[in-house]
């Protein structure tokens, strides 16, 4: 995993990409691009394009496995249960894109207007766009170097034709790389309502969460909170017990000496992979499931959070 140098100066610095800490990091071209020099045109193009979007959310982890796409889907779908607020999820883990699966949409194709790429919509109020779209095949890799992502993510921030829409929710790939990167400074201007992190309870998930939120603070990306994911399992013949035992006292403990929220605490229920799996809506399937009831907590506190951070004077699009 490539990692943010530790003084790095930050993607919003005049010194982004040209201090003595810049030199050997991957993304030192990417940030150069913005600073000194003119910048990328994209960023006001992208800036234009997304007015007609009100919040934009990231949702981000240290490490692989721990459930983010899982949590954008259900993020998206538990938005979009209000048929009057428009929702668009972008998936940009571009060599591993698992949103068309977990929504029901592969085999999909992206069609263009003239006023753009046309999204995928699952519903009529809930569009979705990914690399996968655009495979010959689910099971094609994706082999492509920095550069070529970052083109693929300025193309899909430009050149979408979401619409109106009331919740952006981008699902990033794990780590601190050149998606991530790329994500933040071509929607800085555009303003980002900020960050999800999704994290497991034990610590080889957590010190990577720790490195995620630290990328967080010198990219100047707001939090809006932690999730702690599959936090426990519930057996329907036993009693609770913990998969992953939170050995240093798991999301909650970090988030307190980290002083980031903490969302919630989703339990692990094999009904959420099945659903996943069908690409079916696990509200839809399990309502009165735990997990469902705790997704539903994380999902008010994240649409509170947005309210809290959206720009005076502008009201939701489907409002």
């Amino acid at each position: 995993m490539e990692e943010v140098p530790h003084d790095c100066p930050g993607v919003s610095s005049a010194q982004a990409g040209r201090g003595a800490s810049c030199q050997g990091c991957p993304n030192q071209g990417i940030c150069a691009s913005g600073a000194g020099a003119a910048p990328d045109p994209a960023i006001e193009e992208i800036k234009e394009r997304m007015k007609t979007v009100k919040h934009k959310i990231l949702v981000l982890s240290g490490k692989g496995g721990v459930g983010k796409s899982t949590f954008s889907a259900h993020l998206a779908h538990g938005l979009a249960e209000d048929e009057n607020t428009q929702v668009a999820l972008l998936d940009i883990d571009i060599c591993g894109p698992s949103i068309p699966k977990i929504m029901g949409l592969e085999g999909e194709q992206v069609h263009q207007s003239g006023s753009g790429w046309s999204p995928v919509f699952l519903e009529d109020n809930l569009g979705v766009m990914s690399v996968g779209f655009l495979l010959s095949s689910p099971d094609d890799a994706v082999i492509w170097r920095g550069p070529k992502k970052n083109g693929m993510i300025k193309q899909f921030l430009r050149d979408v034709d979401w619409g109106e829409v009331d919740y952006l929710i981008v699902d990033t790939p794990p780590g601190t790389s050149d998606e991530h990167l790329s994500a933040v400074q071509y929607l800085a201007a555009a303003h980002i309502d900020g960050a999800v992190i999704i994290t497991t309870p034990q610590e080889v998930s957590l010190q990577d969460v720790r490195k995620e939120i630290s990328f967080c603070h010198k990219v100047k990306l707001p939090i809006i909170g932690v999730v702690e994911n599959m936090s426990s399992f519930t057996c329907p013949k036993c009693q609770e017990s913990q998969i992953f035992p939170p050995t240093t006292g798991g999301a909650e403990v970090m988030c307190q000496d980290l002083k980031v929220p903490l969302l919630g605490k989703v339990p692990l229920d094999p009904r959420i992979g099945k659903s996943c799996d069908k690409g079916e809506s696990f509200f839809a399937e399990v309502p009165d499931s735990p997990a469902t009831l705790a997704y539903r907590s994380i999902i008010q506190r994240i649409q509170e959070s947005c309210s809290l951070r959206q720009p005076k004077g502008e009201n939701l699009v489907g409002s």
